[in-house]
């Protein structure tokens, strides 16, 4: 696995797209759950995310791993890198939730099939649950992520801390 790009630390960069794409995804899952008129259409676009989403959480993982062993070791970092560790759990119950509203559309509009409706409705349940752990794992995660990178480097009073003071 890299551990830089372009010289610059790979982990910084790369989790810009876990990000970006697991509130989309977590978005565009509550859309196609709640939303039964959508969920036709955009459906599969969401699970096209989801699946983008769920490929970035490893590598995310992986470059902070890498990462966690070239910073000074601290209570921040490892909150972070605990914290982490669970979102691609929430992550994979959402990407499960929208496949089978997937294969629940395309199951009734190809056979007719009369209990996929009720298999599309607890699917539309997991993705929810998914979305919105996903959604909320995220946003804590990138702010222990943010005191493990900030912490120490400016005081209250605006001043610059650390070796260049």
């Amino acid at each position: 696995m890299f551990s830089t790009i372009f010289g610059l630390p790979a982990h910084p960069l790369v989790v810009h797209a876990v990000v970006v794409l697991v509130p989309l995804a977590a978005l565009s899952a509550l859309v196609v759950a709640l939303w039964p008129a959508a969920r036709s259409r955009y459906a599969p676009l969401a699970l096209g995310i989801a699946t983008l989403a769920l490929i970035s959480i490893p590598l995310a993982t992986q470059t902070g791993d890498q990462l966690e062993k070239r910073v000074q070791p601290s209570a921040f970092v490892e909150r972070h890198t605990a914290m982490a560790d669970g979102l691609l759990p929430f992550m994979a119950v959402l990407w499960l939730g929208l496949l089978t509203l997937v294969v629940a559309r395309r199951l009734s509009a190809s056979r007719g099939v009369s209990w996929t409706r009720y298999l599309a409705g607890g699917a539309a349940v997991v993705a929810v649950v998914g979305a919105v752990a996903s959604g909320v794992q995220v946003a804590r995660i990138g702010d222990s992520g943010a005191r493990a990178a900030w912490h120490g480097v400016a005081t209250s009073s605006g001043d610059v801390a650390g070796p260049h003071h």
